[in-house]
């Protein structure tokens, strides 16, 4: 695209960037939020099975241990999810289209200072659950696992956030977008492994759970908690079709954003036409 490698670019991405970050700090209550209601299912669904026998998840030595990979994957998933919800306001007040007339050196800085500003407000989710997971026992991973994990995280947030933009863009409203996040964020949760292990399944759900991008990312990063000897050799979930080694989790997971990011170029170049 014209424009994409220029100080322009740079610049304007930046200050659209800058904009949402004003809008947050006008309106905190929306990273508050996104902050507590994990801690709150780290803390609950935690002290709800903190008297099971232990062994009974796998190797974590309590059910808090197990639960954070998926608390951390989940909320960076919904995060992610809500994406393209600032682009869609934008839409509906007319705003965009004064950028889409605006002299600008590309108009993919209208999208890519969106996903920069969910993935900044991942880190920070994540980096909260990290630490509070360590206090209630869920350790953490060595430094180098712990870089590891943000990897994951931000391979699972840049796939998500280009499904919500496209959906931004495909979806005639506000209403409609949130529909369908509604519809597909809890069923995706209760379908991977975030909360109990494949094998607590019933057959038919160990296979959609093991096909889910989030699983893709849940049990590497549960792996990194519990394994600080770590390779990427290391078979991180035993699928019904097979097992998977933390190399074939990433390059799934990076697959999976290949596939959204081609899917989502025609329309972003005819909405930002």
């Amino acid at each position: 695209m014209p424009g994409l490698i220029s100080g322009e670019f740079f610049q304007e991405t930046l200050a659209l960037t800058r904009r949402l970050f004003i809008q947050l700090q006008r309106r905190p209550s929306t990273l508050i939020a996104g902050i507590i209601q994990p801690l709150m299912w780290l803390i609950l669904f935690g002290a709800l099975f903190q008297n099971v026998p232990q062994g009974l998840f796998g190797e974590s030595e309590n059910y808090g241990q197990f639960l954070c990979a998926g608390v951390i994957v989940f909320t960076a998933f919904s995060g992610a999810l809500n994406a393209g919800l600032p682009v869609m306001f934008d839409r509906e007040f007319g705003f965009l289209n004064r950028l889409l007339v605006a002299p600008l050196a590309s108009r993919l800085s209208i999208v890519l200072a969106s996903a920069l500003f969910i993935t900044s407000l991942s880190l920070i989710q994540v980096a909260a659950i990290a630490s509070l997971g360590y206090f209630l026992g869920a350790g953490l991973p060595a430094p180098l696992g712990l870089l590891l994990v943000m990897a994951i995280v931000l391979c699972l947030v840049l796939g998500v956030t280009a499904l919500s933009l496209g959906l931004t863009f495909a979806l005639p409203g506000h209403i409609e977008l949130l529909a369908v996040i509604f519809v597909i964020n809890l069923p995706l949760l209760f379908a991977s492994t975030a909360l109990v292990p494949l094998t607590f399944m019933p057959g038919w759900l160990q296979w959609v759970a093991s096909l889910n991008p989030l699983s893709f990312a849940i049990e590497p990063i549960r792996y990194l908690y519990l394994h600080p000897d770590w390779t990427f050799a290391s078979v991180v979930m035993a699928a019904p079709w097979g097992e998977v080694s933390l190399v074939q989790a990433l390059a799934l997971l990076l697959g999976f954003d290949l596939v959204v990011l081609v899917s989502i170029q025609p329309l972003l170049r005819r909405s930002l036409s």
